[in-house]
């Protein structure tokens, strides 16, 4: 009996030692590095391991929902070495449009299109009801978000990458850049064209294509046109990351898109794209796949006689105008189907300028949480486009950025925010719709 107790002693005291040793090996790893992963389970919580763009300085405290007033114009450079391995594949047939026409006081000297002007009603007797002036930044600014960001400047290097690596994040192919000729600009900004070559080289790391939104710039027309497309393709043409677009007929042609071409005359245009035309584009190394902007039902047929390949519909306001409306997307499709144009229907998050038009009430479309997002994006796949353009990424005037956003309040105003969801939300709604396209595409070949 003695030696029975003997016995089992000591095969308890080697049990408990190599539970030990065990236990002291596994506290040894790194969490990095331990096989069962992160310690107390932290890998079972993704919330409290996603990290904002202003988390990326080492020993930051900042969460995403933190948003000091010194940082209102900073951003931190992105973070050293290759590219996260979990960014999805970029959908080349999802376009987002794009805009770099903002600035602050560390890079530009100045706030520039933060600080937007509140623009008059046409009616006096309505304007005189509203404020008017300049908004002054950094804790007033022309929108009615606020940017995860800050107040940023698009020559930033850092934040254009931070932007594209949103962009990838969110599944997008193509970058729709808003554009002017050298030495130009909108009324509130300052000549970006000089931007350009920066924009193609990051695109180009996150394996992004850029296409070109060409504004109406003062005295626009079908010869200067011709001039700017001269001029994109000559100097940007050979870049890896400049897009262009497979036709039905194999072809692999630029693509621009032309914001309000109903200004210029059918007749106009028709000189420049029909093969015809006295200074025709058509069948010359300048040649492209030419989008036009349809407002009224009306600008369908001017379209088709300008010699324009397809239309667009820009506006992110369902109801706003003939083009925005959903409902009319299939009659819009089928027009195009008929007379071998492209259809881009273009959908957004929601709208709200009232920032910038305080008397615009009737046209702001509230977000509800994602859904106006996704009825959109579905809106768009039940008519089977082979190309979707979003508006906007960061159109922050109006209200129609799926770039990230932070609450933010002040004395004098709350913004608004994607509460309750995180700031990435509507990159991880269209990351999730881009995939959803991409799946339902194939099955429309099939």
């Amino acid at each position: 009996m003695t030696r029975f107790r003997r016995r089992t002693c000591i095969t308890l005291a080697v049990f408990l030692f190599i539970v030990c040793a065990v236990m002291m090996g596994l506290k040894s790893l790194r969490p990095e590095t331990a096989t069962f992963g992160n310690p107390f389970g932290l890998g079972l919580l993704p919330e409290l391991q996603k990290v904002t763009a202003l988390d990326t300085n080492p020993g930051s405290k900042m969460t995403s929902r933190q948003h000091p007033a010194e940082h209102a114009d900073r951003v931190p450079s992105p973070r050293p070495g290759g590219l996260d391995t979990d960014l999805p594949a970029p959908n080349y047939d999802f376009h987002v449009f794009y805009y770099i026409w903002y600035g602050n006081p560390s890079f530009d000297g100045k706030y520039i299109h933060w600080n937007h002007e509140k623009l008059k009603h046409w009616d006096a007797k309505v304007a005189s009801n509203y404020p008017t002036g300049k908004h002054n930044p950094p804790e007033d600014i022309g929108s009615n978000f606020y940017p995860e960001l800050g107040l940023y400047s698009s020559r930033d290097p850092s934040v254009l990458d931070a932007h594209m690596k949103q962009m990838r994040s969110a599944a997008i192919g193509v970058i729709s850049l808003s554009w002017y000729p050298p030495q130009m600009s909108d009324d509130s900004g300052i000549p970006a064209e000089n931007l350009v070559p920066t924009i193609l080289d990051i695109a180009q790391k996150y394996s992004l294509k850029v296409t070109f939104h060409i504004e109406p710039y003062r005295n626009r027309d079908d010869r200067s046109l011709h001039d700017d497309v001269k001029y994109i393709i000559d100097k940007y043409g050979e870049h890896p990351a400049f897009y262009k677009h497979k036709t039905r007929t194999g072809r692999s042609l630029p693509m621009f898109y032309i914001y309000d071409s109903y200004i210029t005359p059918p007749d106009a245009w028709a000189k420049l794209f029909t093969a015809s035309g006295s200074h025709t584009i058509r069948n010359t190394k300048y040649d492209a796949i030419f989008v036009a902007l349809l407002v009224e039902e009306k600008h369908k047929f001017d379209i088709q006689r300008s010699g324009f390949d397809g239309i667009y519909t820009y506006f992110a306001t369902n109801g706003f105008t003939y083009g925005s409306s959903h409902q009319h997307w299939q009659s819009l499709k089928d027009f195009c189907d008929s007379n071998n144009l492209i259809f881009i229907p273009s959908v957004g998050p929601g709208y709200i300028d009232t920032s910038i038009r305080p008397w615009n009430f009737k046209n702001t479309r509230n977000r509800i949480n994602g859904k106006y997002y996704e009825t959109a994006l579905n809106a768009a796949l039940l008519v089977r486009p082979s190309l979707i353009s979003i508006t906007s990424f960061n159109e922050w005037h109006e209200g129609t950025q799926i770039e990230a956003a932070v609450p933010k309040k002040n004395a004098e105003m709350k913004y608004e925010d994607y509460l309750p969801h995180k700031p990435n939300m509507y990159l991880e709604l269209t990351r999730k719709w881009a995939e959803k396209y991409m799946k339902e595409k194939e099955q429309w070949l099939v």
